[in-house]
């Protein structure tokens, strides 16, 4: 059997449920009595039974008439709530949007973002993920996020993507290193060095392994994990270490300096991406709004 039943037509079957007067109901739903009785008349005709026993005065539902009426107001219910929440979807007042970025980026650069977007858009749930490239490039893949801010090594045919930063990257010393004292620094002048390097999964590794295996310089190697214990490591005169600027912030200290690195030096390129098959939500659309009229503060110390 087909269904053909507007959502206009079930408002005015449940206003004359209320009303239980013809005249009463169609001056609520703004027709003619005569209107009134003929939609009422095709919504018997669609459903096959009576829902009303009709007197000279008033309407009185039918058994099957309350049954329809109780599915009626559930429907009418779903409907208006489902596009008050599309409403509330459009108008940005209520979503979810998640976002993984690279702990450099989300340690500084993306907190104030943040909290603009919180002021503009109170109703909408931000999640962050604070998380190695790969481990962005996986949440982003999976749905879990909406957008990521990454160093990515792998293609990015499936993907949106847009330049974020180029990340240039920085000699940490003690002060009292030899090179501390200039202007900027080559790859070569740090032959001998005792280098601090994070671990393999990081972005960071790989660039800095490339570019110094390029220049055949030797040295002795820590491996650490995190930022903090390359910090703790330098102060404690154990090594320098090539770091991009975007983790800079976490190195402000009296005792140690970020020296240049001399042309042609070593760039991280960070790109924002989002998959090209999962269209953006409007939330997760006006966070990446944000994020582009943002992203010229990156790496400013």
């Amino acid at each position: 059997m087909a269904i053909n039943v507007s959502f206009r037509l079930l408002k005015a079957f449940l206003t004359l449920v209320e009303q239980k007067n013809f005249t009463r109901a169609a001056e609520h739903c703004h027709v003619s009595q005569s209107t009134l009785s003929g939609m009422i008349q095709r919504l018997e005709e669609d459903v096959g039974t009576r829902l009303f026993d009709r007197d000279t005065r008033n309407v009185v539902l039918t058994p099957e008439g309350a049954l329809f009426a109780d599915a009626a107001r559930h429907l009418v219910d779903e409907i208006e709530r489902t596009f008050s929440n599309l409403n509330d979807l459009v108008a940005k007042k209520k979503g979810r949007v998640g976002i993984a970025a690279l702990p450099s980026i989300s340690g500084d650069w993306l907190p104030p973002v943040i909290g603009e977007f919180r002021s503009l858009y109170s109703g909408i749930a931000v999640e962050v993920y604070d998380v190695l490239s790969d481990t962005c490039m996986q949440l982003l893949n999976s749905g879990e996020a909406d957008i990521a801010i990454a160093a990515p090594n792998t293609p990015l045919d499936e993907y949106c993507s847009e330049h974020f930063h180029s990340d240039r990257f920085y000699l940490v010393c003690r002060r009292d290193h030899r090179v501390a004292r200039l202007e900027s620094v080559s790859l070569e002048d740090l032959d001998g060095c005792d280098f601090i390097r994070l671990s393999r999964q990081t972005s960071v590794h790989q660039h800095v392994v490339n570019a110094v295996g390029a220049t055949g310089v030797t040295s002795s190697t820590f491996q650490v994990n995190y930022l903090s214990t390359v910090a703790g490591l330098i102060r404690h005169g154990l090594g320098v270490s090539l770091l991009p600027e975007l983790a800079l912030t976490q190195f402000r200290h009296p005792e140690l300096v970020a020296v240049p690195l001399a042309p042609p030096g070593i760039t991280r390129p960070i790109h924002v991406l989002w998959r090209k098959d999962r269209p953006l939500s409007i939330a997760a659309g006006a966070m990446l709004e944000l994020i582009r009229q943002r992203k010229s503060s990156a790496g400013r110390a």
